[in-house]
């Protein structure tokens, strides 16, 4: 039974990950700003956001196999836990290898997306085309962890995450510092680094190879195939939201831009934090959902949301308390400063107006409901592209975020439409276990 000191005992370690997976690109920005100039800072940027944005939309590699797995567990079903990896893994590697491959158009496609100087454009380059060797390792890496998180193995996630950091500032030092290899080096660093990362987190999960495993089983495959192709189109819609979010302040000054980019690194900060309970409910969820036991599910959505309204209190207090302090400390242009003072109230509600669509997010991730996850993330995308189009004009910086906080609204109020049908279809189906 679960309890809330395993949901502290596996959220911890999964939040310890989320904060070092953060450290990866400030340990890059950090390096290439004491070794290298303006230019060098500005190409790493650009194409470490180019890199976030197609990697972004392979997540469901994560996501499809910790419900999957977590689902098998529930059912006791070793052999398909150890399938469901082994499926991922070949998923991943064949994505990474036709993500090299195509490199050339792929560059051609990301940066003609920014506009720099030819200088910068150049570095970026390098620092694009040493990174993409990495791109089957990183993949790859995210079926492991994934398999980590459903298998409840969050020490060894944290483990992963940790090696692949370790090893990335390691090489960013020698190759920057010390061979002078500017960007280039840093995308060589984190290349090595996931593919290192690869081999340690093939180690910690090699049990798993162990024993026979049924990978071509075809309804298995094709749910895998459904549930990925649907949970990356909820992600390429909240990819979306995020991009047309930064638009609309480019839209009224510069000023407005830095401070709204400002205040979504807040955001971040405070996901990294209330993930940790999400993926719990994810990986909780999936394995209730595939012991057919619908108290346990309700038990463990639950015990992990006690938890993510109490941080997430915490943290919007926090900042709106204490945001004022580390914004005039680090923010020395006086316009961006006083952008993102006026709108950290807005900033500082989303930790707490956001619990709901995460929380549900690991619901419908853990139990592979991947209809349910397209559709309400196309739905709640497309409510707010009108309110920010409505709100935006009249109310200009104001609407901007007020559309924003609506969106959070959106995608719980969408998800939520479809917890009843989740519910009684495990009644129906899947009838509890006393």
């Amino acid at each position: 039974m679960l309890t809330r000191g395993k949901v502290i005992s596996l959220a911890v370690p999964i939040i310890l990950a989320q904060a070092a997976t953060a450290t990866t690109g400030v340990v890059d920005t950090a390096i290439m700003g004491r070794f290298g100039d303006k230019a060098d800072l500005a190409a790493v940027a650009i194409a470490a956001v180019a890199y976030s944005f197609i990697y972004w939309g392979f997540g469901f590699l994560r996501m499809s196999t910790t419900g999957l797995t977590a689902q098998a567990n529930g059912q006791g079903d070793t052999t398909e836990s150890r399938a469901i990896l082994l499926r991922a893994l070949m998923l991943g590697g064949a994505i990474g290898v036709s993500l090299f491959l195509l490199s050339p158009l792929l560059k051609i496609g990301t940066f003609a997306a920014f506009e720099g100087t030819q200088t910068v454009e150049s570095l970026a380059k390098g620092y694009f085309n040493a990174r993409i060797w990495g791109a089957p390792a990183y993949l790859m890496g995210l079926a492991v962890t994934g398999w980590m998180l459903g298998t409840g193995k969050t020490g060894q996630m944290l483990a992963f995450q940790i090696v692949m950091n370790g090893t990335n500032a390691g090489l960013d030092a020698w190759f920057v510092a010390g061979l002078d290899w500017g960007p280039t080096g840093i995308g060589a660093g984190t290349a090595i680094a996931e593919w290192v990362a690869l081999g340690f987190g093939l180690i910690l999960v090699a049990p798993a190879f162990r024993g026979h495993a049924r990978l071509l089983d075809r309804d298995k495959l094709t749910a895998l195939f459904a549930a990925n192709r649907d949970i990356m189109l909820r992600t390429l819609a909240l990819v979306f939201c995020f991009a047309w979010f930064v638009r609309s302040g480019t839209l009224i000054s510069t000023a407005v831009t830095a401070g709204n980019e400002v205040l979504l690194q807040f955001i971040t900060v405070a996901a990294f934090v209330l993930d940790g309970f999400a993926f719990v409910a994810e990986k909780e969820a999936g394995e209730a959902y595939g012991a057919r036991d619908s108290r346990r599910l309700a038990r463990a959505m639950r015990l992990t949301t006690e938890f993510a309204l109490v941080s997430g209190a915490a943290i919007s207090l926090l900042y709106l308390f204490g945001g004022g302090w580390v914004i005039e400390t680090f923010i020395r242009d006086p316009e961006a400063r006083a952008a993102t003072l006026a709108y950290l109230p807005y900033c500082a509600a989303v930790p707490l107006l956001g619990i709901a669509a995460w929380q549900l997010d690991g619901l419908f991730l853990g139990t592979t409901q991947g209809r349910a996850l397209r559709n309400a993330g196309i739905i709640s995308a497309v409510l707010y592209l009108g309110a920010d189009l409505l709100l935006r004009p009249a109310w200009g910086n104001t609407g901007v975020w007020t559309a924003f906080l609506m969106m959070y609204v959106f995608r719980a109020a969408a998800l939520g439409a479809y917890v009843p049908g989740l519910f009684r279809d495990l009644s129906r189906r899947l009838q509890p276990v006393s």
